[in-house]
């Protein structure tokens, strides 16, 4: 499914339960506890509310198909995005790395950016109460071209 109105952002909210909930939304905001999903490949279903709280996090995404043969990188080499780097350990052992301009430990959620620029996530924001631990890494020592 590809996104046919700019108004409409793809998403994948992925529940602290372990569901995965695909579609389009046009009202996410982190400052607001819901939003409404408008569900994937249905477009005569009625929108579901989601309650923010209820998340592990909420991707915005290139496509809702994804690559399942895609095995999203950790190595900021090649990443293109500002910010912080963090690594995020999700308290269900999954692990994800990229950037951040806003993270505060006090907050409801932040936005993170994948390190991968292949990756099918565009943005993520990641529900705090979701998180086991945030760590800012330290930025490469550049490397010296050989001359």
């Amino acid at each position: 499914m590809t996104n046919d109105r700019a108004s409409h952002l793809l998403v994948v909210a992925r529940c602290q339960d372990g569901r995965t909930l695909k579609g389009t939304t046009r009202d996410f905001s982190p400052l607001r506890a819901e939003f409404h999903l408008h569900p994937e490949g249905d477009g005569g279903a009625p929108a579901v509310k989601i309650l923010v709280a209820s998340l592990k996090a909420v991707f915005f995404v290139r496509t809702l198909e994804g690559d399942g043969s895609h095995v999203e990188g950790a190595d900021f080499q090649h990443a293109k995005a500002q910010g912080r780097r963090i690594r995020v350990t999700f308290k269900d052992g999954e692990v994800m790395a990229g950037f951040t301009v806003g993270y505060a430990p006090n907050r409801p959620g932040f936005f993170f950016i994948p390190a991968d620029p292949d990756s099918n996530n565009l943005r993520a924001f990641i529900v705090s109460q979701a998180v086991a631990r945030v760590e800012f890494l330290p930025l490469r020592e550049q490397v010296r071209a050989a001359g």
